[in-house]
C-alpha cells in the first residue's frame, strides 16, 4: 500500500504526530475500508496548506459546515495517493490552477474529529479523519472561485490572519503547527 509506505517514511515533528502516526498505522493494519467513507468510524482524508511563493500568505476557504475559515481538503474516497487527493480538492475548492507541491513528502499528519452534521440532506455521524497534509505553492494572481456546495468564500490571507479568522479551536492549534513547520521550509 503506497499510503502505508508514505506514512512509514514520515518523520513526526512532535508528540501529537508521533501518536497519530502510530494510530494511523495501526488502523491501516487492523481496519477495513480506511480509504473510503464505508468505514464510518475513521477514514483517510488529505488537506493542503497552500502558500504563495514568498511563503507570507495562505489560501483559505470559508467552510460552510464548520462556519470557519479553513484549509482545503477532502476524503480519499478510495484513492491511495493522498497528494493527488489534496491537489484535486485544492483546485476544486478554490479555482486555483497554477499550483504545485513544495515537496513530494507529507508535510504534516493529524487525526481530526468530525462532529455529526447534515451533508447533502443526510446525517453524517461523528467520526475521525486520519488526515495527511501537503504543502503546496500557488500563484496569487490565479482567479479564485467559490464552490457553493462546500464553501462561501476563498481568499489569500497572511499566516497570522489564517489563525485569527479560524473559529475552530482545534484547527487553530493545527494551523499554528503548520506555520511553524513552514518557517523551517524557508
Amino acid at each position: 500500500m503506497k499510503l502505508n509506505n508514505m506514512l512509514m517514511a514520515y518523520q513526526p515533528d512532535c508528540e501529537q504526530e508521533t501518536t497519530d502516526k502510530r494510530i494511523m498505522m495501526d488502523c491501516i493494519e487492523k481496519m477495513e475500508n480506511v480509504l473510503t467513507r464505508d468505514n464510518e468510524v475513521t477514514h483517510f482524508s488529505a488537506s493542503s496548506w497552500i502558500v504563495n511563493r514568498e511563503r507570507t500568505k495562505v489560501l483559505m476557504v470559508y467552510h460552510n459546515i464548520y462556519n470557519s475559515w479553513s484549509w482545503t481538503g477532502g476524503h480519499a474516497d478510495g484513492e491511495e495517493d493522498m497528494m493527488q487527493v489534496a491537489l484535486r480538492e485544492a483546485k476544486e475548492e478554490t479555482g486555483v490552477r497554477h499550483i504545485k507541491p513544495v515537496t513530494e513528502d507529507i508535510f504534516s499528519i493529524e487525526i481530526l474529529t468530525v462532529d455529526g452534521h447534515i451533508k447533502k440532506g443526510k446525517y453524517v455521524a461523528a467520526h475521525l479523519h486520519m488526515n495527511v497534509t501537503y504543502l503546496f505553492e500557488a500563484e496569487e494572481t490565479d482567479e479564485l472561485y467559490v464552490k457553493p456546495d462546500e464553501n462561501s468564500g476563498v481568499c489569500w490571507m497572511t499566516l497570522q490572519e489564517a489563525i485569527e479568522k479560524c473559529t475552530e479551536p482545534c484547527m487553530v492549534v493545527i494551523y499554528k503547527k503548520l506555520n511553524e513547520k513552514l518557517k523551517k521550509q524557508r
